[in-house]
């Protein structure tokens, strides 16, 4: 399994950088589970009548499931996943309190039934209905966002433990990037709608259940994890584990303009803008043209193509005014604190891992966050990598997020007392050094043989 995990997030580090009905699960492709299928039609979201719901939906509790049906996930679209997998729209929450429904994608181990589920958050990171989680990881489609592809072999290896895995669309049918509150509604209604869906064979709503969520997908789970006592205070949420923790978003607008990392700010501004119509008009009054019209292309893509065309775009040369004076207006700085992780405290045990040197998500806002958490909880392991930055440490991170969550799943015990240890890096220890390339031709001859790979 850890060598499994390796891979998979070594596949997450370097595609970074390149920026119904119930019924049985679909079957699997004949030959070897990677064996690349033809391209075939699916309709986007927002032309997919499985995305509507029904009629009255209004009225039913959160976490009803309203709709399902079963799908294949593949990798890039063409390399299907030996999981069991369906998709639940299920009733939820918006970020203003109205009734809305989201989907998330589930899966299953094809052997024995799990006791437990994760909720993965992947780093959607953009603004388009058609980057949702739940259409990009559909087997034949032409993916456009480089992270759902990559994070959906970490929720492999979940499956490859015995865990059920939901993936939500946190950011709902519109592409809410950066909506307060809604992320972890979502996630949490995800949970509560897998928990139900039968055929995924866990014991109802006790079952155990952890998050985990990198760099955008740690927002979402840091805003679940924040609402989950007052929310769904009757989950059994063992723990919650988070990576380039996105806790002050304004440090990471500051951080990535101008930088390789820039075209996020295209990819996700105009997310943020669909939820906070003060904001919106400040912004429009402020943009240029070419402001508006880089926004307006950046809203229609996924990260997948915002990242590489924005690559070293700078906000100074779209605004009216420099982005210092921007971000000092005072609708701008109270609409990105309503942002803010670390204003209210988890009660499930937290496991952040965080680069000292992140280039994306500042470690400031990091350990301030922590710190809170730490004054008003008792739960929080927090280590600091000094030689990784964002993407590298999304690789050397997962392994001690992935044992750390089987830990907890399998413990009735919390642990207790607030732990901070920064470390040269998280995975440099003489038995890493030697196994690491040992696990990666393993694999690899695995997937070239059909018979091993990632689960």
């Amino acid at each position: 399994m850890r060598s499994r995990l390796f891979l998979a997030a070594l596949v997450v580090a370097g595609t970074a950088v390149i920026a119904g009905h119930a019924g049985p699960a679909a079957p699997a492709a004949r030959g070897s589970r990677f064996a690349p299928v033809a391209a075939r039609s699916i309709p986007v979201p927002q032309n997919d009548p499985f995305y509507q719901p029904p009629a009255g939906y209004q009225k039913t509790s959160v976490g009803t499931v309203l709709r399902s049906r079963p799908v294949q996930v593949a990798v890039f679209g063409i390399l299907p996943q030996s999981v069991q997998a369906w998709q639940l729209l299920f009733r939820t929450t918006a970020y203003n309190g109205a009734p809305m429904a989201s989907v998330t994608t589930v899966l299953r181990p094809t052997g024995a039934a799990p006791n437990a589920i994760v909720s993965y958050q992947i780093a959607e990171d953009s603004s388009a209905p058609e980057c949702a989680p739940s259409y990009e990881l559909r087997l034949g489609i032409n993916p456009q966002a480089a992270a759902n592809q990559a994070e959906l072999l970490l929720a492999d290896s979940l499956v490859g433990g015995g865990f059920a895995v939901s993936i939500p669309d946190y950011e709902g049918f519109q592409g809410d990037f950066g909506a307060p509150r809604q992320p972890g509604y979502v996630v949490l209604d995800g949970l509560r709608a897998a928990q139900s869906f039968h055929p995924l064979g866990l014991p109802g709503s006790s079952a155990p259940a952890a998050l985990w969520g990198y760099s955008g997908g740690s927002l979402a789970s840091g805003w679940a994890a924040q609402l989950q006592p007052a929310y769904a205070p009757k989950l059994n949420l063992r723990g919650v584990a988070v990576g380039g923790f996105l806790a002050v978003p304004e440090n990471t607008v500051k951080a990535i303009n101008g930088g390789l990392f820039a075209g996020l700010l295209a990819s996700t501004i105009p997310g943020v803008l669909k939820t906070n119509p003060a904001f919106n008009a400040t912004v429009q009054k402020y943009l240029t043209p070419t402001g508006k019209a880089a926004l307006a292309k950046g809203a229609s893509q996924c990260e997948g193509n915002n990242v590489p065309q924005f690559a070293f775009g700078n906000l100074n040369k779209y605004l009216k005014i420099p982005l210092a004076s921007f971000l000092a207006l005072p609708v701008v700085n109270s609409s990105l604190a309503a942002l803010n992780l670390g204003t209210a405290t988890p009660k499930a045990p937290l496991f952040v891992y965080q680069a000292v040197h992140d280039e994306v998500v500042p470690i400031p806002g990091v350990d301030a966050a922590v710190a809170n958490y730490c004054q008003h909880g008792d739960s929080v392991t927090y280590t600091r990598d000094e030689l990784s930055e964002h993407v590298t440490l999304g690789m050397i991170g997962a392994p001690a997020a992935f044992s750390w969550l089987v830990q907890r799943l399998k413990s009735n015990q919390a642990p207790h007392g607030c732990t901070t240890s920064t470390v040269l890096s998280m995975d440099l220890t003489w038995s890493a050094l030697v196994q690491i390339p040992a696990f990666l031709i393993a694999d690899i001859l695995g997937i070239l043989g059909g018979g091993g790979g990632i689960l």
